[in-house]
Order: C-alpha cells, then sequence, then structure tokens
C-alpha cells in the first residue's frame, strides 16, 4: 500500500483519465516525468505488479515527496524531463509502456510565494524550478535588452504591447533593482485593461516562467524522444495548460512533429509515430473544476505508439 499522499501539497489533474488512457499493463515500465507531489504517481504505482514506475522533476521538494514512496516500485530521479532517454536507458530499460507529462507548476509552486511564481503573493522575483540553476527571472529582466524581453512577453505570453512593457522595464531597472513579484506587477498594471488585470498579468508571467526553465525547448525534445523511447502499442499522455504547449503537443500526436507539417507515404497514409486516442484533448469536468479552479485549463492529450 502507498502511503498516504496529502492533497495539501498539489491536487492531480484528470486522474481517472490519465490511468484510462495509459492503460496501466501491470508489468510494465513507466515514467511520470512530472512527480510534483506524487498524486500521479501513486495511482499509477497502485496499477503495477511486478512493474516500475521512473519519476522525473528537478524540484528538491519534489524529491522530499518522493521519499514517502520508500519500499514501492520508484525510481525517483531529480533531473529535467528532457534527459529521460538518457537516464532509462542507464538504468537499463530500453522502452516504456507508458509516459506522463503533467507540464506546468504545482500547485505547491504557486503558493510558496518565495519561488516567485505566483502574482497574488510578494516574493522574491525568481520563477525556478530548479533552485540550484543561476537563471532565475529576476536575472532576466537585469539582463535582457529591450528587444529580448519582447520577443519572450509576445513569443511565451502572446503579451499585448510587448514592447511597450519591456521598455518600462529597462527603465525602471535603471532607477532600482527589479527584486520581488510585486515590484513587476507596478510596471506591468498600467499597461492592462482594468477588467483583465490578473490575465495580463499571469501572461507576462508564464512568458518569464517559460523562459526561466526553458520549457517549450525541454517539451520538443520530450516529444522527439518519445518515439524510440515507448515502445509499439504503448501510451503517451501528456497534460498541457495553455495554448503554446498543447500547440506543440497536437501538432506532433497529429503529423509526427511539432510544427504540423503533414506528411504522408506513396499510399497517402499520414506518416507519424503516435496515433492520437481521440480527436478533442479531454478536459476537467465541472465537478473537478468546482473543486479545483486551478484545472480549468488543463487540456490532456493521450495517444498511442504505433509500430
Amino acid at each position: 500500500m502507498v502511503t498516504t499522499i496529502s492533497e495539501d501539497y498539489h491536487i492531480p489533474v484528470m486522474v481517472d483519465e490519465v490511468m484510462k488512457g495509459l492503460a496501466i499493463v501491470p508489468t510494465g515500465n513507466y515514467a511520470d516525468l512530472t512527480f510534483g507531489g506524487g498524486g500521479h504517481a501513486k495511482k499509477i504505482i497502485e496499477s503495477l505488479a511486478g512493474g516500475h514506475l521512473f519519476a522525473f522533476d528537478k524540484d528538491p521538494e519534489a524529491a522530499q515527496r518522493a521519499q514517502l514512496f520508500t519500499g514501492q516500485p520508484l525510481t525517483f530521479i531529480r533531473a529535467s524531463f528532457q534527459f529521460v532517454k538518457e537516464f532509462i536507458h542507464f538504468y537499463g530499460i530500453t522502452q516504456l509502456d507508458g509516459l506522463l507529462a503533467d507540464l506546468g507548476t504545482s500547485s505547491h509552486q504557486i503558493d510558496t510565494p518565495e519561488r516567485g511564481f505566483s502574482t497574488r503573493f510578494d516574493g522574491v522575483l525568481d520563477m525556478r524550478m530548479d533552485p540550484n540553476v543561476p537563471h532565475s527571472a529576476q536575472r532576466v529582466v537585469h539582463t535582457y535588452t529591450v528587444e529580448q524581453l519582447a520577443h519572450l512577453l509576445h513569443t511565451y505570453g502572446e503579451v499585448t504591447g510587448a514592447t511597450a512593457i519591456a521598455k518600462a522595464i529597462v527603465q525602471a531597472r535603471n532607477h532600482a533593482p527589479i527584486v520581488t513579484t510585486h515590484q513587476l506587477k507596478a510596471i506591468v498594471e498600467p499597461f492592462a485593461l482594468k477588467l483583465k488585470i490578473n490575465q495580463y498579468l499571469a501572461k507576462v508571467f508564464q512568458a518569464l516562467r517559460i523562459e526561466v526553465n526553458n520549457e517549450l525547448v525541454a517539451l520538443e525534445r520530450l516529444l522527439q524522444h518519445s518515439v524510440e523511447l515507448i515502445k509499439p502499442a504503448g501510451r503517451l499522455a501528456i497534460i498541457s495548460y495553455h495554448s503554446l504547449e498543447d500547440r506543440l503537443v497536437k501538432n506532433f500526436l497529429n503529423t509526427g512533429n511539432v510544427w504540423g507539417e503533414v506528411q504522408q507515404d506513396a499510399y497517402g497514409n499520414l506518416l507519424r509515430p503516435f496515433v492520437p486516442l481521440q480527436k478533442k484533448p479531454f478536459v476537467p469536468s465541472i465537478e473537478e473544476v468546482r473543486k479545483n479552479s486551478r484545472a480549468r485549463s488543463a487540456r490532456l492529450r493521450v495517444a498511442i505508439r504505433v509500430a
């Protein structure tokens, strides 16, 4: 029996849909690439009988949570999931029966002011999922040029008026260091529509978080490696929380590449390594969103590896 995992740390999203999508083979090998609080991992382990789960997370607090699974068929690896292929092979596993990635930040990370992920708290402007790396949000706002800041705000946050905000950030930092989340909020808020301040701030923070953690590059690498990582008939399940992530996943599953470029053989058949389980993504139920409002933007896409 797996040790009880408290939902105070992080509420796992669409657990039933994930388990149905993965269609766990009890003796199979699986990878949970975003361990977080261990909610999804707990359910996967409960379905194993002779199988094994490899869990990845670069957050040291997630590593502490993994200690609750001592004695269970789980190997925790404190590393970015973009290195999953190297680690899986290191442990002597050629291919996996299934792979899960729940992208984005955990509830615990968001609710910890000193991590700097949330617009709600005044904390250090950080946003690093791995606190040991030097590239923080504070470093980004202090060292990037106007052009670099505008590019990341536009590309990763789809922020309206990205250049104007970038100029305001540079102007502000010339007078005093920008070291807290509320300092950044004060700079950005004047550019937002009155009724949509929170949404606007969320986009700015999202853009910085993606840049700090190199999230889209890691996701692209994961998708590319999944082709050789997952055995024929194995399952790939990815939960995304914004359109940039979901677009990459959707394109890859539909076409075999993140750009969405359709390739066909001489008979007109699509050349793609995975077949989506269903055309549209799974979304949380009304009841789940009522209990966990952070699940509202979640989109789960599941696909089966073809031979």
